[in-house]
Order: structure tokens, then C-alpha cells, then sequence
């Protein structure tokens, strides 16, 4: 049965797959096997530049900190050379979750600066974390993939409002929750082929309940300052359970 039950699952993946869901901006996912340059190539490259700022960021992040620990007290532990690859992606995206491998992919030829990796590996550990601690329907069920899209730009840092400054947008009333569903609409998009009309109704739908959602965080992080605090109240809760 339960083998049943997983070549079920590989099915629906493959077919998902073959029905696009964003797979033709990550243009190295075309398989099951992904290009490995060598050692001599990969030195002084985009890819080696890639490994060296996801260790500083997996290393130094408040964020990344937090939520691999989350997940590694989930029984989903994260494996630097398991669970990341550093790609060439189309230009319009900086990283991507493929449900499919459980892996996350860190676009080497558009993230250049450690602050932008470190947003990236962020956000893509949320969808990592929704997918360890929910049976999460990413190809065939929209209001999943866009509650995970929502959490993701909730709790990333990617609305803080030194970024939306950096963009110059400010100054709204509301504005941090305007920025998360207009963030999380534009993932949409990106990865879907459906209607501006069809995203925005799906986002509104769970907006409420996913923007509340906080986990594992606790609350919105809106700097490393407020991140380093949720990491230091997770861990101390982690202590607790685990001298019970």
C-alpha cells in the first residue's frame, strides 16, 4: 500500500512537471540529473561564489538559523549538498522550491550580494518548512502553494522597510501587508499560468489565516534584531522540551 501510495505521488509530480509550474525558468531542472561542472570550473565562478555566500547565510543568518533548526526538531533536517543547488535561472527570479526533489534552487547568475542571499535562502526555507510540517498540495491545489507564498514574504525580511525603501515604495497605510500579498501574487504568477484575476482571488481567499501564521517564528521578523530574538526564544523552548 504504501508503495502504491508513493509511486502515486512520483506520477503526480512527473506530470506536474510536464505541465510547466515555473520549470522553465530554473532551465537545469529539465531532469533528474542536474549539470555538476567540474572542480576547476566551478572556481571563481558564479556557482562557487553561490556556495560560499549559502554557507555565510546558513552560517550567520538569524533567519536561516532559525527555521534550519525548526526543521531539523521537525525530522526534517537540512543537508547543505542534498538540499540546495546553485543554478543559471532565467532572469526574472532569484531562487525557487522544487517540491518534486525537496530541493532548493539558488539562482547563481542573479543573486550577487550576501544581504540578497541571504533574503533568498529565507524565503525558500519557508516553503521548505511549510512542506516538512504540512501535507502541502503544491501542483494542484492553488490556495496552498499561495499561503506558503504569503508566509514566505510575511517572514523573509523580503517587505522589511529598508527594502521597500530601496524600492521606493513607502509611505501606505497598511503598507507591510499590501507589500506580502503583492509580493506573494507576483510568485504566483511567475510559476502558475493562470490570470492576474485568478492569483488575486486565491490570495485573497487565505490571506488572513497565512498572514497570522508565524511559525515558526512566532511572530514577524522584521529585522535580524527581531529574528535573533525568535531564534533565542525557539532554542530556549527546544531546551525546555527536551530536559522534560
Amino acid at each position: 500500500m504504501a508503495e502504491s501510495g508513493a509511486k502515486e505521488e512520483r506520477e503526480r509530480e512527473r506530470e506536474a512537471k510536464d505541465e510547466d509550474h515555473g520549470y522553465r525558468l530554473y532551465p537545469e531542472r529539465s531532469g533528474s540529473k542536474y549539470k555538476q561542472g567540474s572542480i576547476g570550473q566551478s572556481l571563481f565562478t558564479f556557482k562557487h561564489k553561490c556556495h560560499i555566500m549559502l554557507q555565510f547565510a546558513m552560517d550567520t543568518s538569524p533567519y536561516a538559523q532559525l527555521l534550519l533548526a525548526a526543521m531539523r526538531s521537525s525530522g526534517c533536517a537540512v543537508q547543505k549538498d542534498r538540499h540546495f543547488s546553485c543554478e543559471d535561472c532565467d532572469g526574472t527570479v532569484s531562487g525557487g522550491f522544487d517540491a518534486a526533489t525537496s530541493q532548493i534552487v539558488l539562482c547563481q547568475n542573479n543573486i550577487h550580494q550576501q544581504a540578497h542571499m541571504n533574503r533568498v535562502v529565507t524565503h525558500e526555507l519557508i516553503h521548505a518548512f511549510d512542506h516538512c510540517r504540512a501535507r502541502v498540495d503544491w501542483f494542484s491545489n492553488p490556495r496552498h502553494l499561495a499561503c506558503s507564498e504569503i508566509r514566505a514574504a510575511n517572514l523573509s525580511g523580503d517587505c522589511s522597510f529598508f527594502n521597500e525603501v530601496s524600492r521606493f515604495n513607502f509611505g501606505l497605510r497598511e503598507h507591510h501587508q499590501e507589500c506580502v500579498r503583492s509580493r506573494a501574487l507576483r510568485s504566483i504568477l511567475a510559476v502558475r499560468k493562470v490570470s492576474r484575476e485568478e492569483a488575486e482571488l486565491v490570495v485573497d481567499e487565505v490571506f488572513d489565516s497565512c498572514f497570522r501564521d508565524h511559525a515558526p517564528f512566532g511572530r514577524i521578523p522584521h529585522s535580524k534584531t527581531d529574528a535573533r530574538f525568535s531564534f533565542r526564544d525557539f532554542e530556549s523552548r527546544d531546551r525546555y522540551h527536551a530536559n522534560l
